[in-house]
């Protein structure tokens, strides 16, 4: 069992083992075949690891001596790369690139074991098997074997053919030809959405009879259903917030309603910091048509440079824009556009205008993250936006040290027709901004762009809708949920504002309860003087669910005002920071505690997940820090923006200083408010306060040991230096000591509990290769 439902990462040197649901998938289309028993298909939802279990079943099916090919086909060059790329991921090399039609040929007639399992795009496949395409009648006239010709040896041979999301892929012409040109093949589709008769659209004519086609009529039958109800059941997707956008206030617009531009351009950019937690995550906007998004892009620029008029300190987003250039364009692009229909559609209409347009689009996007895309080369420029949205995980002066001629790095929200609502995932794209009608399956995979787990501090995925679609939204629940209908919209939809309230108000009262029951006030200040491990584990886990609850309130976008106030009621914005300080000072010490070798073993400690990510602020970062210090030191008492112990509370109560606030607490305490100190005075100064603070540390430890100074001074530069901890140093180190064996083991454990905290928050959380063994 274990070895033949687990995966091996190679890249990422880890075992992943199946879930249950793709180990059931997986089996049950193995003994299809192994049965040879028809055709099937896959439910398994958007975000389920359908690439898992499609590479589990390939590779299974490579040891079967009865089949001759087994082919993964995706239906777009960006799914062909991502693809392909998880495969060789699961393990590296098993799949190449296919760079044409004539590769995918060659390697189907190969008998080399590694071309056993192709990954390739409907595209290319349809290309090669139709008789009358460019390629053949070319190959035709220079006296060569069409593909048609050279794929006649796989004629009667057993195929199998994989379709990754079968629901957009399977409804044309490809289908019926890879069927009639191998009779023998067994097709299998995954899909997160199915074509039902509701749903369908692709109309199949016999004679007078025009009937729908669903997936069923395609593949037969349904093999294994892991549906999104499911998924959110158990954790692996997130649910959805689903915000009806009311432009007065109250009432939200007629299904299909649209309200003017430049008004939806304002209220995203009044609602973007709280829907994805002060940037911390990034959107989609999908509008209904090129010409929507060309408008959008330029409402965008004007309404933030107003805004940036009105208020020099106001940060504007980042914008960028994709749909496919109309006209003559490369094959990638071409790939890419026949699945793009409304854009296929509104290309056809004033191309030049919109050619146009996207060249300012990347021009503005080269300007503004310093890169040179051109439109001859859409699919880069495309690559590039997909990325940076993947790209989000990563703090801004990390950014910066590893390009700073760059003026921006990160992406805020991407505008859209038809790309990106399909087959594209990130774990930090939270949020999406709908301007166009939705329905059925269209709508489920747009929502689903939003809904991958990350951890606690993305709660759910986020939709803001413009249309008052949401008798569009019941309709897909019902159509999707599978066979829990009746309960499926309590599932998918988080609960509404006034039932996360009512939640924080009974978490905050069971926190305030227990710290009664320990005798104490329950003032955030009086966390300190809780007496024993399991009493701080307590709080730590009641805390936390507090703080749960309220970063999900904080990214609710609908709050009217009296729910806002209601919040601040529960739980004032002072206490909050309080409290978040005294959450991360009881962590730190737990912590500390469990990764300490000796002493009494706690196991509640041993098991606590600090989840120190739910404490941690986009916005509150290393330079935001300085800034209000500067303003501090600036202005007389009393004029800035925070008081000088505001401030020290702010620091305190952020994860990203846990290391460091001792410090920065220490320095603030010192300044003297209106001394007149500028920012880059205030950083310098701050430097030489750390520097200050660290000789003198080390000067005390050095004392206690016995050790000179200079020599240890230089021992630990070293060390941080190189970031290796030499043994052979140490030993140099202790060596004027002149100790005997076993005093010298006991001198040298004493000195490195004291000198590893010290060297590990210098290295300011980067590895030190060797001090593992003194950690242990």
């Amino acid at each position: 069992m274990l070895s033949r439902y687990m995966v091996l990462v190679a890249s990422e040197q880890k075992l992943l083992m199946m879930r249950p649901y793709q180990i059931y998938a997986v089996k049950n289309i193995v003994k299809c075949i192994d049965e040879n028993s028809g055709n099937g298909y896959i439910w398994h939802t958007t975000g389920s690891g359908k690439t898992l279990t499609s590479f589990k079943a390939s590779t299974l099916l490579k040891a079967n001596p009865a089949i001759e090919k087994c082919l993964f086909v995706v239906d777009r060059k960006d799914l062909d790369r991502q693809t392909r790329e998880e495969f060789n991921r699961f393990q590296e090399g098993c799949v190449e690139q296919n760079t044409n039609t004539g590769a995918l040929v060659q390697r189907m007639l190969s008998d080399d074991g590694a071309d056993k399992v192709i990954v390739c795009t409907i595209q290319k496949l349809g290309l090669a098997l139709d008789e009358n395409s460019k390629r053949n009648k070319s190959r035709e006239k220079r006296g060569l074997a069409t593909y048609v010709d050279q794929l006649e040896a796989l004629r009667d041979k057993r195929m199998v053919f994989i379709f990754d999301e079968c629901h957009r892929s399977q409804f044309g012409d490809n289908h019926q030809a890879i069927k009639e040109f191998f009779p023998k093949a067994q097709l299998f589709g995954f899909t997160g959405t199915p074509i039902f008769p509701d749903n369908a659209s692709y109309k199949q004519i016999t004679g007078e009879e025009k009937t729908l086609k669903t997936t069923q009529d395609l593949f037969q039958q349904s093999l294994h259903e892991y549906t999104i109800t499911h998924a959110i059941e158990d954790r692996n997707v997130l649910r959805f917030h689903v915000d009806y956008y009311k432009p007065d206030g109250k009432n939200p617009p007629k299904q299909g309603e649209t309200l003017a531009k430049r008004a939806i351009v304002d209220a995203i950019l009044a609602k973007h910091d709280a829907a994805t937690a002060g940037r911390k995550f990034n959107a989609i906007l999908a509008t209904a048509s090129i010409n929507d998004a060309i408008e959008y892009h330029g409402l965008f620029e004007k309404a933030q440079a107003e805004m940036l008029r009105a208020d020099p300190a106001f940060v504007p987003l980042n914008i960028a824009a994709v749909f496919s250039p109309p006209g003559d364009v490369s094959l990638d692009v071409r790939q890419i556009q026949e699945d793009l229909p409304q854009e296929q559609e509104d290309n056809r209409q004033e191309p030049d205008a919109k050619k146009v347009a996207l060249k300012a689009i990347i021009a503005s996007y080269n300007a503004r993250f310093s890169t040179n895309h051109r439109i001859e080369e859409f699919d880069l420029y495309y690559q590039d936006v997909q990325q940076r949205i993947k790209d989000q995980q990563w703090p801004d002066a990390d950014l910066r040290k590893s390009m700073p001629s760059a003026a921006q790095h990160k992406l805020d929200i991407t505008i859209v027709v038809d790309m990106l609502l399909t087959g594209f995932d990130s774990k930090y794209l939270n949020t999406l901004y709908v301007d166009k009608n939705l329905k059925h399956h269209g709508l489920i995979q747009a929502f689903s762009r939003t809904n991958r787990v990350l951890n606690d501090t993305k709660p759910f995925g986020h939709i803001l809708d413009f249309r008052g679609q949401r008798g569009a939204v019941d309709e897909a629940i019902a159509l999707f949920s599978g066979a829990k209908g009746e309960a499926a919209r309590t599932i998918w939809l988080v609960d509404k504002a006034p039932a996360v309230i009512e939640k924080l108000q009974e978490a905050k009262g069971a926190l305030q309860s227990f710290m009664h029951s320990h005798g104490l006030s329950g003032k955030p200040e009086d966390i300190i003087n809780l007496k024993g491990d399991e009493a701080r584990v307590a709080f730590v886990e009641a805390f936390k669910k507090v703080q749960k609850l309220q970063t999900q309130l904080d990214q609710y976008t609908d709050l009217t005002p009296e729910q806002a106030a209601a919040i601040q009621a529960i739980l004032p914005k002072d206490e909050l920071t309080a409290l978040r300080g005294q959450y991360l000072e009881t962590a730190q010490r737990l912590r500390a505690q469990q990764a300490k070798p000796e002493g009494e073993q706690n196991e509640q400690v041993d098991q606590l997940d600090f989840e120190f990510v739910l404490f941690a602020s986009s916005t509150i970062d290393y330079d935001y820090i300085m800034k209000l210090i500067a303003d501090f030191s600036a202005k007389k008492p009393g004029k800035a923006t925070m008081s000088r112990e505001q401030l020290v509370g702010l620091i305190a109560s952020d994860a990203k200083f846990i290391d460091e606030r001792n410090d920065i607490t220490e320095y603030v305490m010192s300044l003297k408010a209106g001394e007149g100190l500028d920012e880059a005075a205030i950083r310098a100064d701050y430097q030489q306060f750390k520097a200050a603070k660290a000789a003198r540390e080390l000067g005390e430890l050095s004392a206690r040991h016995g050790l000179p100074a200079a020599a240890m001074q230089s021992f630990v530069d070293g060390v941080l230096e190189r970031r290796i901890f030499d043994g052979e140093q140490l030993t140099e180190l202790l060596a004027p000591l002149a100790l005997g064996w076993k005093a010298r083991t006991q001198k040298e454990l004493a000195l490195m509990t004291d000198l590893v905290p010290m060297l590990k928050k210098r290295a300011g959380g980067r590895e030190i290769s060797g001090l593992q063994a003194y950690e242990d």
